[in-house]
């Protein structure tokens, strides 16, 4: 299906649900909740199924609708946002919005390019060009195995895993060379010369310059949990509890918009929300706790009610904030890519509907609040892969533009609040459940 025919199937979904299409101003809507959220899941899933690079099948990094790229970036695929992406497909393959043999048939054309792209000790760059599975540096010195990218995109693909292990012959196939490239990663190279701790980046040209060791907390929990789960290449649970929670220090109560967290943030007292969505789009948060906090689901419920209280407090009265219209995070600005978070010296006046609707498993009706606004300001907000990437009432800036790590979450998280799919097929991957174990994770009923 080309792009320009999905877009006009776009504009006619709504009348497919028994609703009016969108129009801008229009504040009293009466699509149900379930319409509303089925119509923005499709829309976005979208992105990773038309939009995507034809050659790889994987999520290019940006789509601009006015056609305008960075120098040669138009075809350029990301790992981390295919990830996001894969997770997306299969939400939309297991809701019927395609045929499970066309899913079927684009997991294989993903997979297929996986085996042949760039990798390095079985870690995948941030980039590739979608044409030829060449590295694309994301900096002069990045452009190698990213460990962080490779942990979005690999807990996607262990999803599918699940998906298809117990299916027909041709799927189980399809398992068995995820699971090759799941056993190929190497993780624990990247201890650099045993260290317990986890280093971002390697460089076949450049080595260790890149210097990043990961430590909490920020959106990389996911990444130590797959490294403790390999069943080839594991890391020690010592790299855990002195890299990642750094010995303990990781533990910081404290109070934010007078809600409680317990978690230290990096540099910040609570940053930008996709800290909370990016490790739990697969792992599954509800009634998760290790020795360094109780609640994960209740620790980044209470990050994100942070976030809005914020916007809502809004202390540099920008125009638009309030309970219906909240929600920082990285995503486009004014002035290129920013990292809004809820402070001031971070806070530009740009709402990025990511935020706010990647959130919807720990706020629903906050969030449910935030997409019912962002729908009634029609085609102004909405487009053929879903709601544009960031915009700024006080700038008068609605750019239609789209990134595919903000399109990602959105689409996966009101997925897990509409049936937990995801959360329930990576959850379940025996070797998932033993790097929770080694870890000293627990699961509360």
């Amino acid at each position: 299906m080309n792009i320009r025919l999905s877009f006009w199937l776009c504009l006619l979904l709504p009348l497919f649900t028994q609703c009016k299409s969108p129009k801008a101003g229009n504040e009293n809507l009466t699509i149900s909740d379930e319409a509303l959220m089925d119509t923005v899941e499709r829309r976005t899933f979208n992105y990773f199924w038309d939009g995507a690079e034809p050659n790889s099948g994987l999520a290019r990094e940006r789509i601009h609708m006015d056609g305008i790229y960075p120098e040669n970036d138009a075809n350029v695929v990301t790992s981390g946002g295919s990830g996001f992406g894969i997770m997306a497909l299969l939400a939309g393959i297991d809701r019927g919005y395609v045929s499970r043999e066309d899913g079927l048939a684009r997991m294989e054309r993903i997979v297929s390019f996986l085996e042949k792209a760039d990798r390095f000790n079985g870690v995948y760059p941030h980039w590739w060009y979608g044409d030829t599975g060449k590295v694309k540096p994301f900096s002069p010195k990045d452009n190698g195995g990213d460990l962080v990218e490779t942990a979005f995109l690999m807990q996607g693909l262990l999803c599918v895993h699940q998906y298809y292990a117990d299916g027909n012959e041709r799927e189980q196939a399809l398992a068995a060379r995820i699971d090759k490239l799941w056993r190929e990663v190497n993780w624990n190279f990247h201890r650099k010369d045993g260290q317990n701790v986890l280093y971002w980046h390697w460089s076949p040209d450049h080595g260790w310059a890149m210097d990043f060791r990961v430590h909490g907390y920020n959106e990389c929990l996911i990444m130590y949990v797959l490294a403790a789960s390999s069943p080839t290449f594991p890391i020690n649970a010592e790299t855990y509890h002195e890299g990642w929670a750094e010995g303990g220090d990781i533990v910081s109560p404290h109070q934010v918009e007078n809600i409680g967290l317990q978690l230290r943030y990096q540099g910040t007292e609570a940053g930008p929300l996709f800290w909370a969505h990016y490790s739990f789009l697969a792992l599954n948060p509800t009634g998760l706790a290790d020795k360094y906090c109780n609640s994960y689901f209740d620790e980044m419920r209470n990050y994100t009610l942070v976030n809005r209280a914020y916007c809502v407090r809004n202390p540099k009265q920008y125009k638009g904030y309030g309970p219906d219209c909240w929600g920082l995070t990285s995503s486009y600005s004014m002035n290129g890519y920013a990292g809004h978070a809820p402070d001031e010296g971070n806070d530009l006046g740009v709402i990025s509907p990511t935020a706010a609707l990647s959130s919807i498993v720990y706020t629903p009706e906050e969030s449910m609040q935030v997409m019912r606004r962002l729908y009634a300001m029609g085609d102004k907000m909405m487009g053929p892969y879903g709601f544009y990437d960031a915009f700024s009432e006080t700038a008068g800036w609605y750019p239609q533009r789209y990134l595919a790590i903000d399109q990602g979450p959105m689409a996966v998280m009101i997925e897990n609040h509409r049936s937990g799919l995801l959360w329930k097929l990576f959850m379940s991957h025996p070797d998932v459940q033993r790097g929770l174990e080694k870890l000293g994770f627990t699961v509360k009923e």
